[in-house]
Protein backbone atom coordinates (compact mmCIF):
# COMPACT_ATOMS: atom_id res chain seq x y z
CA UNK A 1 0.00 0.00 0.00
CA UNK A 2 2.72 2.40 1.13
CA UNK A 3 4.42 2.06 -2.58
CA UNK A 4 1.19 2.47 -4.51
CA UNK A 5 0.71 5.61 -2.38
CA UNK A 6 4.13 6.54 -2.98
CA UNK A 7 3.71 5.92 -7.10
CA UNK A 8 0.43 8.02 -6.73
CA UNK A 9 1.97 11.02 -4.86
CA UNK A 10 4.71 11.05 -7.69
CA UNK A 11 2.72 11.27 -10.37
CA UNK A 12 0.59 13.69 -9.33
CA UNK A 13 3.59 15.73 -8.80
CA UNK A 14 4.24 14.97 -12.14
CA UNK A 15 0.92 16.48 -13.31
CA UNK A 16 0.79 19.35 -11.05
CA UNK A 17 4.83 20.42 -12.37
CA UNK A 18 3.45 20.16 -16.08
CA UNK A 19 0.34 22.00 -15.57
CA UNK A 20 2.04 24.82 -13.50
CA UNK A 21 4.42 25.21 -16.26
CA UNK A 22 1.67 25.78 -18.83
CA UNK A 23 -0.13 28.62 -16.59
CA UNK A 24 3.47 29.67 -16.86
CA UNK A 25 3.75 29.54 -20.71
CA UNK A 26 0.23 30.98 -21.15
CA UNK A 27 0.96 34.09 -19.92
CA UNK A 28 3.94 34.73 -21.77
CA UNK A 29 2.10 34.60 -25.19
CA UNK A 30 0.83 38.10 -25.62
CA UNK A 31 -2.88 39.45 -26.87
CA UNK A 32 -2.51 40.95 -30.63
CA UNK A 33 -6.03 42.94 -31.96
CA UNK A 34 -3.73 44.92 -34.61
CA UNK A 35 -5.71 45.03 -38.41
CA UNK A 36 -3.39 44.55 -41.30
CA UNK A 37 -3.96 46.09 -44.47
CA UNK A 38 -4.06 43.35 -46.77
CA UNK A 39 -0.40 42.05 -47.66
CA UNK A 40 -1.71 38.57 -47.74
CA UNK A 41 -3.66 36.10 -49.42
CA UNK A 42 -5.61 33.95 -47.95
CA UNK A 43 -7.29 30.53 -49.58
CA UNK A 44 -9.71 29.53 -47.19
CA UNK A 45 -10.34 25.90 -46.89
CA UNK A 46 -13.44 23.69 -46.08
CA UNK A 47 -13.70 20.39 -46.01
CA UNK A 48 -17.19 19.56 -45.23
CA UNK A 49 -20.16 16.69 -45.14
CA UNK A 50 -23.39 17.04 -44.42
CA UNK A 51 -23.26 20.73 -43.14
CA UNK A 52 -26.75 21.82 -44.79
CA UNK A 53 -28.24 23.48 -41.64
CA UNK A 54 -24.81 25.26 -40.65
CA UNK A 55 -23.39 26.52 -44.32
CA UNK A 56 -25.73 29.06 -44.28
CA UNK A 57 -24.23 30.87 -40.95
CA UNK A 58 -20.40 29.80 -42.14
CA UNK A 59 -20.99 31.89 -45.51
CA UNK A 60 -22.69 35.06 -44.13
CA UNK A 61 -19.60 35.01 -41.73
CA UNK A 62 -17.29 34.68 -44.86
CA UNK A 63 -19.68 37.71 -47.15
CA UNK A 64 -18.90 39.81 -43.36
CA UNK A 65 -15.04 39.74 -43.52
CA UNK A 66 -13.55 43.03 -43.74
CA UNK A 67 -10.95 41.82 -46.32
CA UNK A 68 -10.10 43.04 -49.82
CA UNK A 69 -12.07 40.71 -51.95
CA UNK A 70 -9.33 40.60 -53.93
CA UNK A 71 -6.61 39.10 -51.61
CA UNK A 72 -8.88 35.89 -50.87
CA UNK A 73 -10.56 33.15 -51.93
CA UNK A 74 -12.92 30.14 -50.65
CA UNK A 75 -12.39 26.66 -51.37
CA UNK A 76 -14.86 23.87 -50.33
CA UNK A 77 -14.89 20.48 -50.41
CA UNK A 78 -17.17 18.35 -50.50
CA UNK A 79 -16.52 14.82 -48.80
CA UNK A 80 -19.40 12.82 -50.05
CA UNK A 81 -22.45 15.04 -48.85
CA UNK A 82 -25.96 13.28 -48.55
CA UNK A 83 -27.54 16.86 -48.03
CA UNK A 84 -28.34 19.90 -49.56
CA UNK A 85 -25.20 21.83 -49.07
CA UNK A 86 -23.82 21.92 -52.40
CA UNK A 87 -26.95 23.37 -53.76
CA UNK A 88 -26.98 25.96 -51.02
CA UNK A 89 -23.10 26.97 -51.91
CA UNK A 90 -23.97 27.13 -55.35
CA UNK A 91 -27.02 29.86 -54.85
CA UNK A 92 -25.09 32.04 -52.39
CA UNK A 93 -22.17 31.80 -55.04
CA UNK A 94 -24.82 32.94 -57.71
CA UNK A 95 -26.05 35.67 -55.40
CA UNK A 96 -22.31 36.66 -54.36
CA UNK A 97 -20.98 36.82 -57.83
CA UNK A 98 -18.51 39.00 -56.92
CA UNK A 99 -16.72 36.29 -54.13
CA UNK A 100 -13.96 33.85 -55.71
CA UNK A 101 -15.57 30.68 -54.59
CA UNK A 102 -14.58 26.98 -55.82
CA UNK A 103 -16.52 23.77 -54.91
CA UNK A 104 -14.91 20.71 -55.44
CA UNK A 105 -15.93 17.11 -54.62
CA UNK A 106 -12.91 15.00 -52.27
CA UNK A 107 -11.07 12.47 -53.46
CA UNK A 108 -10.43 9.50 -50.96
CA UNK A 109 -6.73 8.30 -51.01
CA UNK A 110 -5.91 7.98 -47.23
CA UNK A 111 -7.61 6.47 -44.25
CA UNK A 112 -8.66 10.29 -43.24
CA UNK A 113 -11.30 12.18 -45.24
CA UNK A 114 -10.30 15.42 -43.92
CA UNK A 115 -6.67 15.05 -44.53
CA UNK A 116 -7.72 13.75 -48.05
CA UNK A 117 -10.00 16.99 -48.64
CA UNK A 118 -7.23 19.58 -47.43
CA UNK A 119 -4.59 17.84 -49.52
CA UNK A 120 -7.06 18.13 -52.63
CA UNK A 121 -7.64 21.82 -52.14
CA UNK A 122 -3.48 23.00 -51.48
CA UNK A 123 -2.48 22.72 -55.42
CA UNK A 124 -5.05 24.72 -56.56
CA UNK A 125 -4.80 27.63 -53.87
CA UNK A 126 -4.08 30.49 -55.82
CA UNK A 127 -2.89 32.12 -52.50
CA UNK A 128 0.28 31.72 -50.33
CA UNK A 129 -1.34 31.48 -47.36
CA UNK A 130 -3.92 28.57 -46.65
CA UNK A 131 -6.45 28.90 -43.84
CA UNK A 132 -8.45 26.07 -43.05
CA UNK A 133 -11.89 26.01 -40.82
CA UNK A 134 -14.77 23.83 -40.51
CA UNK A 135 -18.52 24.42 -41.77
CA UNK A 136 -20.13 24.62 -38.20
CA UNK A 137 -17.77 27.57 -37.85
CA UNK A 138 -18.50 31.35 -37.52
CA UNK A 139 -15.62 33.63 -38.31
CA UNK A 140 -15.24 36.61 -37.01
CA UNK A 141 -15.32 40.55 -39.56
CA UNK A 142 -11.63 40.75 -38.85
CA UNK A 143 -10.51 37.53 -38.81
CA UNK A 144 -8.22 37.62 -42.05
CA UNK A 145 -7.44 41.14 -40.87
CA UNK A 146 -5.74 40.25 -37.97
CA UNK A 147 -4.12 37.17 -39.32
CA UNK A 148 -2.60 39.47 -42.34
CA UNK A 149 -1.16 41.46 -39.73
CA UNK A 150 0.12 39.02 -36.94
CA UNK A 151 1.98 37.37 -40.05
CA UNK A 152 3.25 40.39 -41.45
CA UNK A 153 4.80 41.25 -37.78
CA UNK A 154 5.74 38.17 -37.15
CA UNK A 155 7.31 36.26 -40.36
CA UNK A 156 5.30 33.37 -39.20
CA UNK A 157 5.05 30.56 -41.71
CA UNK A 158 2.42 28.45 -39.18
CA UNK A 159 -0.16 30.51 -37.43
CA UNK A 160 -2.97 28.79 -34.86
CA UNK A 161 -5.99 30.68 -33.56
CA UNK A 162 -8.71 30.33 -30.63
CA UNK A 163 -11.71 28.61 -30.71
CA UNK A 164 -14.37 28.72 -28.98
CA UNK A 165 -17.75 27.23 -28.47
CA UNK A 166 -21.28 29.48 -28.18
CA UNK A 167 -22.80 29.66 -24.79
CA UNK A 168 -26.09 27.61 -24.23
CA UNK A 169 -27.04 27.07 -20.53
CA UNK A 170 -27.25 22.88 -20.30
CA UNK A 171 -24.62 20.64 -18.17
CA UNK A 172 -23.63 19.10 -21.59
CA UNK A 173 -22.66 22.62 -23.08
CA UNK A 174 -21.21 23.77 -20.07
CA UNK A 175 -19.25 20.80 -19.48
CA UNK A 176 -17.80 20.71 -23.12
CA UNK A 177 -17.07 24.78 -22.80
CA UNK A 178 -14.77 24.19 -19.92
CA UNK A 179 -13.43 21.54 -21.27
CA UNK A 180 -12.34 23.41 -24.24
CA UNK A 181 -11.21 26.37 -22.33
CA UNK A 182 -9.07 23.47 -20.71
CA UNK A 183 -7.74 22.86 -24.03
CA UNK A 184 -7.21 26.02 -25.46
CA UNK A 185 -5.08 27.11 -22.08
CA UNK A 186 -2.98 23.79 -22.43
CA UNK A 187 -2.69 25.35 -26.65
CA UNK A 188 -1.79 28.63 -25.61
CA UNK A 189 0.54 27.28 -22.73
CA UNK A 190 2.53 25.39 -24.70
CA UNK A 191 3.18 27.84 -27.69
CA UNK A 192 4.40 30.14 -24.41
CA UNK A 193 6.45 27.49 -23.34
CA UNK A 194 8.19 27.31 -27.19
CA UNK A 195 6.61 23.70 -26.63
CA UNK A 196 3.79 23.84 -28.83
CA UNK A 197 2.04 20.50 -29.22
CA UNK A 198 -1.55 21.03 -29.73
CA UNK A 199 -4.13 23.41 -32.16
CA UNK A 200 -7.30 23.48 -33.65
CA UNK A 201 -7.97 23.23 -37.18
CA UNK A 202 -11.18 25.00 -37.10
CA UNK A 203 -8.34 28.20 -36.96
CA UNK A 204 -5.07 27.65 -39.00
CA UNK A 205 -3.43 28.70 -41.43
CA UNK A 206 0.02 28.41 -43.00
CA UNK A 207 2.13 29.08 -45.84
CA UNK A 208 1.73 26.79 -49.15
CA UNK A 209 5.16 26.65 -49.70
CA UNK A 210 5.85 25.32 -45.94
CA UNK A 211 3.20 22.77 -46.27
CA UNK A 212 4.78 21.30 -49.23
CA UNK A 213 8.14 21.37 -47.58
CA UNK A 214 7.18 19.76 -44.33
CA UNK A 215 5.55 17.04 -46.71
CA UNK A 216 1.78 17.68 -45.88
CA UNK A 217 -0.16 15.08 -44.08
CA UNK A 218 2.27 12.26 -45.15
CA UNK A 219 2.53 9.41 -42.41
CA UNK A 220 -0.67 10.42 -40.77
CA UNK A 221 -2.96 9.25 -43.37
CA UNK A 222 -4.06 6.22 -40.94
CA UNK A 223 -5.17 8.65 -38.51
CA UNK A 224 -9.21 9.76 -39.23
CA UNK A 225 -8.25 13.31 -37.52
CA UNK A 226 -5.16 15.38 -36.76
CA UNK A 227 -5.05 17.05 -39.92
CA UNK A 228 -4.30 20.30 -37.30
CA UNK A 229 -1.80 18.28 -34.52
CA UNK A 230 0.09 16.52 -36.85
CA UNK A 231 0.60 19.17 -39.01
CA UNK A 232 1.78 21.38 -36.34
CA UNK A 233 4.40 18.62 -34.88
CA UNK A 234 5.72 18.44 -38.18
CA UNK A 235 6.32 21.95 -38.40
CA UNK A 236 7.60 22.83 -35.23
CA UNK A 237 10.02 19.66 -35.45
CA UNK A 238 11.30 21.36 -38.55
CA UNK A 239 11.04 24.89 -37.79
CA UNK A 240 10.01 25.92 -34.44
CA UNK A 241 10.21 29.51 -34.80
CA UNK A 242 8.42 29.68 -37.50
CA UNK A 243 5.07 28.54 -35.65
CA UNK A 244 3.43 31.22 -33.76
CA UNK A 245 -0.19 31.38 -31.78
CA UNK A 246 -2.37 34.29 -32.81
CA UNK A 247 -4.15 35.09 -29.20
CA UNK A 248 -6.54 37.46 -30.62
CA UNK A 249 -10.74 37.24 -29.68
CA UNK A 250 -10.85 39.16 -32.88
CA UNK A 251 -9.58 36.58 -34.43
CA UNK A 252 -11.66 33.79 -32.69
CA UNK A 253 -13.85 31.63 -34.51
CA UNK A 254 -16.68 30.10 -32.68
CA UNK A 255 -17.88 26.40 -33.27
CA UNK A 256 -20.78 24.16 -33.00
CA UNK A 257 -21.02 21.93 -29.68
CA UNK A 258 -21.70 18.45 -29.62
CA UNK A 259 -25.70 17.62 -29.38
CA UNK A 260 -25.66 14.65 -27.14
CA UNK A 261 -23.19 12.84 -24.82
CA UNK A 262 -22.87 9.83 -27.66
CA UNK A 263 -21.24 12.92 -29.63
CA UNK A 264 -19.32 13.99 -27.34
CA UNK A 265 -17.83 11.03 -26.47
CA UNK A 266 -16.86 9.52 -29.73
CA UNK A 267 -15.40 13.11 -31.05
CA UNK A 268 -13.08 12.99 -27.38
CA UNK A 269 -12.28 9.89 -28.46
CA UNK A 270 -11.36 10.37 -32.05
CA UNK A 271 -8.78 13.05 -30.86
CA UNK A 272 -7.49 10.99 -27.68
CA UNK A 273 -6.96 8.18 -30.47
CA UNK A 274 -4.47 10.44 -32.18
CA UNK A 275 -1.82 10.36 -29.24
CA UNK A 276 -0.55 7.46 -30.58
CA UNK A 277 1.18 9.00 -33.41
CA UNK A 278 2.35 12.17 -32.21
CA UNK A 279 5.66 12.57 -33.32
CA UNK A 280 6.43 15.76 -30.46
CA UNK A 281 7.88 14.08 -27.18
CA UNK A 282 6.59 16.48 -25.24
CA UNK A 283 3.43 15.90 -26.71
CA UNK A 284 3.40 12.61 -25.49
CA UNK A 285 4.72 13.74 -21.88
CA UNK A 286 1.64 15.93 -21.64
CA UNK A 287 -1.02 13.46 -22.95
CA UNK A 288 0.40 10.74 -20.29
CA UNK A 289 1.24 13.18 -17.35
CA UNK A 290 -2.62 14.09 -17.99
CA UNK A 291 -3.72 10.61 -17.89
CA UNK A 292 -1.78 9.32 -14.86
CA UNK A 293 -2.96 12.50 -12.49
CA UNK A 294 -6.38 11.65 -13.57
CA UNK A 295 -5.85 7.85 -12.88
CA UNK A 296 -4.15 8.92 -9.55
CA UNK A 297 -7.25 10.63 -8.34
CA UNK A 298 -9.58 8.04 -8.92
CA UNK A 299 -7.16 5.10 -7.48
CA UNK A 300 -7.00 7.49 -4.32
CA UNK A 301 -10.91 7.62 -4.50
CA UNK A 302 -11.40 3.29 -4.42
CA UNK A 303 -9.03 3.60 -1.97
CA UNK A 304 -11.05 5.82 0.11
CA UNK A 305 -14.36 4.14 -0.53
CA UNK A 306 -12.72 1.15 0.54
CA UNK A 307 -11.51 2.44 3.67
CA UNK A 308 -7.95 1.78 2.71
CA UNK A 309 -6.93 5.31 2.80
CA UNK A 310 -8.31 7.90 4.72
CA UNK A 311 -11.27 10.39 3.33
CA UNK A 312 -8.50 13.65 4.49
CA UNK A 313 -5.86 12.65 2.13
CA UNK A 314 -8.42 11.92 -0.64
CA UNK A 315 -10.03 15.16 -0.54
CA UNK A 316 -6.49 17.17 -0.13
CA UNK A 317 -5.22 15.50 -3.68
CA UNK A 318 -8.23 16.51 -5.07
CA UNK A 319 -8.62 19.88 -4.18
CA UNK A 320 -4.69 19.89 -5.02
CA UNK A 321 -4.99 18.90 -8.63
CA UNK A 322 -8.44 21.61 -8.37
CA UNK A 323 -6.39 24.42 -7.62
CA UNK A 324 -3.54 24.03 -10.35
CA UNK A 325 -6.58 23.26 -12.63
CA UNK A 326 -8.32 26.68 -11.94
CA UNK A 327 -5.37 28.48 -12.45
CA UNK A 328 -5.15 27.43 -16.00
CA UNK A 329 -8.76 27.77 -16.66
CA UNK A 330 -9.54 30.92 -15.23
CA UNK A 331 -6.74 32.70 -17.19
CA UNK A 332 -8.04 30.83 -20.32
CA UNK A 333 -11.43 31.82 -19.84
CA UNK A 334 -10.70 35.39 -19.28
CA UNK A 335 -9.04 35.63 -22.36
CA UNK A 336 -11.51 33.41 -24.69
CA UNK A 337 -15.12 34.44 -22.87
CA UNK A 338 -13.45 38.11 -21.23
CA UNK A 339 -15.43 37.29 -18.25
CA UNK A 340 -14.15 35.54 -14.40
CA UNK A 341 -14.80 31.77 -13.73
CA UNK A 342 -16.84 30.24 -10.83
CA UNK A 343 -15.00 26.81 -10.59
CA UNK A 344 -17.63 24.15 -12.23
CA UNK A 345 -17.38 21.59 -9.61
CA UNK A 346 -19.43 19.39 -11.11
CA UNK A 347 -17.76 19.36 -13.91
CA UNK A 348 -14.45 18.99 -12.58
CA UNK A 349 -15.51 15.89 -10.03
CA UNK A 350 -16.81 14.22 -12.91
CA UNK A 351 -13.87 14.80 -15.28
CA UNK A 352 -11.06 12.02 -14.04
CA UNK A 353 -13.65 9.37 -14.58
CA UNK A 354 -14.41 10.83 -18.06
CA UNK A 355 -10.52 11.17 -18.98
CA UNK A 356 -9.78 7.20 -17.58
CA UNK A 357 -12.78 6.14 -20.08
CA UNK A 358 -12.22 8.27 -23.17
CA UNK A 359 -8.64 7.07 -22.92
CA UNK A 360 -8.97 3.95 -22.09
CA UNK A 361 -11.82 3.44 -25.29
CA UNK A 362 -9.62 5.12 -27.60
CA UNK A 363 -7.30 1.94 -27.07
CA UNK A 364 -9.99 -0.43 -28.14
CA UNK A 365 -13.24 0.56 -29.21
CA UNK A 366 -14.86 1.83 -32.44
CA UNK A 367 -16.10 5.18 -33.38
CA UNK A 368 -18.96 7.29 -35.49
CA UNK A 369 -17.89 10.36 -36.98
CA UNK A 370 -19.88 11.70 -39.88
CA UNK A 371 -21.73 9.01 -40.39
CA UNK A 372 -18.99 6.82 -40.79
CA UNK A 373 -17.44 4.25 -38.37
CA UNK A 374 -13.55 4.18 -37.33
CA UNK A 375 -11.44 1.41 -35.70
Amino acid sequence: MEILLIYCGCYLAWYLWHIASLVHGFKKVRNFEVKGAGDNGFSIVIPFRDEAKNLPALLQSLKNQNYPLEKFEIILVDDFSSDEGAKIIYQWRMENGSFHVTLMDNVRVSGSPKKDAIARAVPIAAYNWIITTDADCILPPNWLSIFDAFITQTKAQMVAGAVKYTAKFSLLNQFQRADLVSLQGATIGGFGLRKAFMCNGANFAYEKAFFNEIGGFKGSGRWPGGDDVFLLQKAVAKRPDAVHFLKSRQAMVTTRAAQSWQELFYQRVRWAAKASGYKSDYAQTISMAVFAGNTVLLILLVLGLTQHLSWTWVAWAWAIKFAIDWLLITQARQFIYNSALSFPVVQSLFYPLWTFVVAMYSLVGSYRWKGRKFN
